[in-house]
């Protein structure tokens, strides 16, 4: 609740002051007709639900941002529509193919392809497999749209939140063509052309290419090199036929590269976020760790990690180990086709496409310089999608114009290909069994220098002793864990074949000539094959099961060797990498059916005055977690558990559903306009993905209906803590009749636009979104109980979802003399409360609010046939995470004080990835 009240008020502090930069001015829109520019007393054209209508008339929550805007914030990917559209927020974490979008606070969370988008993106009307290829360079944009709530009816697919829409120029039957040269900070170079004009009367023509090469953000001195560079190229062409006025033919072609590398991180320390304490000081060699520090600390010191790494604030030196790499390669490229054929009485539109994605990525995954866990770039590690989707609309008018109706289909097949070859690190193994010495009873032993990391002779003859008629067996297993190196994954395939069928209608009933009643409906049915092959070499694993598993229960042996016999498995099987699953194939499928739509009553009460009240139900598919870490406890051998394919149903989540209720109203009288909306919609089955610092977890959150008396916030990590509860993974779980929705988001959105002069604009926006879990959680449709990880949810915020976001920009152009010349002085800001940036939601991970700002400055010629512009993008040089998450691995002994409620991870380390720092540069641009 402190969080909570500290975020209130900063966040009334920042819009105030945002809203004293500017008077708002967004322009909210759906599919506008394009134009360079909008004159302040044209009234907005939009086909939000499918059908050409005046913007006034919509009663959608919906927000467009045109050429200008995009060219003037600098943005060339989705990740800078956060500055202008404060309802939405683009993040990327461990590679940019995992880009994330949020809106309302609501988003798929993680880095599992398995987990479908909860805010999908849509570039000319096709649907594109994962939110995070939206960051790729887009090319000419006509503009760019945000839809906010569940899209039920004509959104697509999956769009539980929202969706972004992005539309790129079209081709002209006018010859033209533009240009762009930039040279920034980091070496940024960005070069970008245009060409468009006929190719005869009836066939038009336009090609986009874009270039961009950058320096990267951090430096791995270990290696000699920037890390988050930018090289990367974009090519699309297209051909627009209309050979007569009732038929349009538009052909896409487009193909981006990328070899960057990407993406890394540094170590939180006290200075970042005063949760971390003395998370990150050392103990005393040879002493257990204390109430003032962390054992693990001393392993990776003594193991080669620089102290410094651990106190360097939000500074850009990352630690990398050594002859480790980020680099990775995506290829995106694909083809569609529209028609739209106007019979007179009706209008159908078909959108054809294929496309393919390709990223691999290479990565020290423990982002440190011991080499715990790796994964080296390779053309067998990827995760790749073939797609072919189609769409039919069919619109048209009945009754005297009193039924505007609309009927349509929907097909996708999507073919997701993983390959993954993570590995332990060259060091793991001394890491390991470092961190079992120096933790706790044996600290007096720990000799990091030697085998098993203890004292020779002594070390040896001390376990052995404490380990009673277990010795021999736990000293083996020491001796095999301690040479556990570069083992694990040679190449594991995950499959899934995705069929998604889907059938809707959207009417919109003119009841009088100032009240509307409009009725949506979809029926899904959505399909999923599912199987995988597993290549292990961890012999490790086995070894260690077959020495120690008896041990975990023999009733002679000592407690110390139970303890050491659990650690010992634990260490050498980490995420299911075991030998035992080399050669190992498991198979499954899915089905669901599901119905959603809208109803919405608008009601124009003058003709600037629109009111209205909505309700949609939304839907996001279920699926299976790519991830073999989930099929069961390290600790136990696949063996005893039947075979891996008697656990694979453990890899299953169900379909996120959302009920949405929303009463709005939009003013609209020329060069004014303003849009209020209010929101509630309650989420079940919310499918969240979280790293607890060895694996990830995928749960469906629920809320229950009784009071589960706190067991859904109890652990069994830490005995000192007041929470502790030995069967913690077990409590807290209630009958599947008495399970509800476990999140909610409920608040308001304000945006606005005046245009006082030709030249001058002036925009801002508003969103208060209370975007939070519900009290009394559990982790599935059924009941169970929630994973005591995610024991900080229960009542508190979502990740990533700041309760206030304030947006603004200025614009000016004034004409220069009479020669036709005009200036352009603009500048933007983003206004953020603070918010939790991890899906665990532990204080280590907080993010204070913060502001951003953009500003650009040029002289433009007559017509803008030429521009000379300077521009700075976070001009204030403000520094701030993106996503903090658990160092991999790296978690020192559960001990008081390290326990809830200031250290829920215990000794746990946190990293984090970095927003991007200050840039400038300069921009020539030409047209004709």
């Amino acid at each position: 609740m402190l969080r909570r009240e500290k975020s209130l008020s900063h966040a009334l502090k920042l819009s105030a002051a945002c809203i004293a930069l500017a008077i708002p001015s967004f322009a909210f829109a759906q599919e506008a007709p394009q134009a360079e520019d909008t004159n302040a007393d044209e009234e907005i054209v939009v086909t939000a639900q499918g059908r050409s209508q005046l913007l006034s008339d919509v009663p959608v929550a919906i927000s467009a941002v045109n050429a200008e805007t995009l060219q003037n914030s600098g943005a060339n990917d989705i990740r800078q529509l956060n500055q202008v559209a404060p309802s939405l927020l683009v993040s990327s974490t461990g590679s940019e193919a995992n880009g994330s979008a949020r809106i309302r606070g609501i988003g798929t969370v993680g880095d599992n392809p398995g987990l479908e988008s909860s805010v999908p993106v849509f570039i000319d009307g096709v649907y594109r497999s994962r939110s995070g290829i939206g960051l790729n360079e887009l090319g000419e944009i006509d503009r760019v749209e945000v839809q906010r709530g569940p899209q039920g009816t004509l959104g697509g697919r999956n769009s539980s939140a929202g969706l972004i829409s992005i539309y790129s120029k079209k081709p002209s039957f006018t010859f033209g063509g533009s240009g762009e040269l930039t040279y920034g900070n980091y070496d940024f170079m960005r070069a970008a052309t245009s060409f468009t004009g006929p190719i005869t009367e009836q066939l038009a023509f336009r090609v986009d290419g874009v270039y961009v090469k950058r320096d990267g953000f951090y430096r791995d001195d270990q290696n000699g090199r920037d890390i988050n560079n930018r090289d990367r190229y974009f090519l699309r062409g297209q051909l627009l036929f209309e050979p007569t006025d009732a038929l349009s033919i538009r052909l896409i072609a487009d193909y981006t590269s990328r070899k960057e590398e990407c993406c890394a991180a540094t170590y939180v320390d006290r200075t970042v976020n005063q949760f971390i304490g003395d998370l990150n000081n050392p103990s005393t060699t040879g002493v257990a760790a204390t109430a003032s520090s962390n054992n693990i600390i001393n392993v990776l010191r003594d193991l080669g990690q620089p102290l410094a790494g651990f106190s360097q604030g939000y500074g850009r030196n990352v630690s990398v180990s050594p002859n480790r790499t980020f680099f990775g390669e995506t290829k995106d490229y694909g083809f569609s086709g529209q028609i739209d054929y106007d019979f007179g009485g009706a209008t159908l539109t078909s959108i054809t496409a294929y496309r393919q994605y390709r990223s691999g990525q290479g990565s020290d995954t423990d982002y440190g310089e011991v080499d715990i866990l790796y994964r080296a770039p390779s053309n067998d590690a990827y995760r790749q999608f073939h797609t072919f989707t189609q769409e039919l609309r069919l619109q048209g008018e009945a009754f005297d114009g009193k039924l505007d109706w609309l009927i349509g289909g929907f097909f996708s097949n999507e073919k997701l290909t993983v390959r993954d070859n993570l590995r332990f690190g060259n060091q793991y193994g001394r890491f390991a069994t470092c961190r079992i010495i120096s933790g706790g009873g044996l600290a007096g032993l720990y000799s990091p220098a030697n085998p098993s990391c203890v004292i020779p002779g002594v070390g040896q003859a001390t376990i052995g002793g404490a380990s009673g008629l277990s010795g021999p067996d736990v000293l083996a297993a020491f001796t095999r864990l301690d040479t556990l190196n570069d083992l694990g994954t040679t190449n594991d395939r995950y499959f899934q074949n995705g069929t998604n069928y889907a059938a809707f209608t959207h009417n919109i009933i003119h009841i009088t000539d100032a009240l509307d009643l409009t009725l949506g409906l979809r029926y899904t049915s959505d399909k999923k094959k599912f199987n995988a092959t597993f290549g292990n070499d961890n012999v490790a694993c086995t070894t260690i099961q077959g020495l120690v598993s008896d041990d975990l229960v023999n009733p002679l042996t000592t407690a110390t060797a139970r303890a050491l016999s659990g650690s010992l498995i634990g260490l050498a099987c980490q995420g299911n990498s075991t030998a035992e699953l080399n050669g190992v194939s498991i198979k499954d499928k899915r089905s669901e059916d599901e119905f959603t739509g809208t109803a919405i009553l608008s009601w124009k009460a003058t003709d600037d005055l629109l009111v209205y009240g909505s309700f949609a139900r939304g839907y996001k598919a279920g699926g299976f977690n790519l991830d073999r870490s989930a099929l069961k406890s390290p600790i136990g051998t696949f063996a005893a558990s039947g075979g891996a394919q008697a656990l694979v149903g453990r890899l299953q989540f169900d379909p996120e559903l959302v009920d949405s209720y929303e009463l709005g109203a939009k003013f609209s009288n020329g060069p004014f306009g303003l849009s209020v909306s209010a929101f509630r919609s309650d989420f079940s089955n919310f499918q969240l993905n979280t790293f607890n610092g060895t694996v990830f977890l995928v749960q469906s959150i629920n809320g229950c209906g009784t009071d589960l008396g706190g067991a859904d916030r109890d652990q069994n990590t830490s005995a000192a803590g007041a929470n502790f509860h030995a069967a913690a993974v077990s409590t807290g779980a209630c009958g599947a009749s008495d399970v509800g929705y476990g999140v909610r988001a409920e608040g308001f959105e304000l945006e606005a636009s005046l245009v006082p002069a030709r030249n001058f604009r002036v925009a801002a926006g508003l969103t208060y979104a209370n975007t939070s879990y519900r009290k009394n959680l559990v982790g599935s449709k059924t009941g169970a109980p929630l994973d005591p990880a995610l024991r900080k949810l229960p009542g508190d915020n979502l990740s990533n979802a700041p309760e206030l976001v304030a947006t603004s920009s200025v614009t000016w152009t004034p004409d220069i003399g009479s020669s036709g010349m005009s200036g352009l002085f603009y500048i933007d800001g983003r206004m953020t409360s603070d918010y939790n940036t991890g899906s665990d939601l532990f204080p280590q991970k907080e993010q204070d609010g913060f502001a951003i700002f953009n500003a650009r400055i040029g002289l433009r010629g007559p017509d803008q046939a030429w521009g000379l512009e300077l521009w700075g993008q976070n001009i204030f040089k403000q520094d701030y995470a993106q996503v903090a998450f658990n160092s991999p691995f790296q978690a020192g002994a559960t001990s008081a004080p390290f326990v809830d409620p200031q250290y829920p991870g215990g000794r746990q380390l946190i990293s984090q990835f970095l927003a991007e720092p200050r840039t400038y540069g300069i921009t020539l641009r030409g047209k004709f």
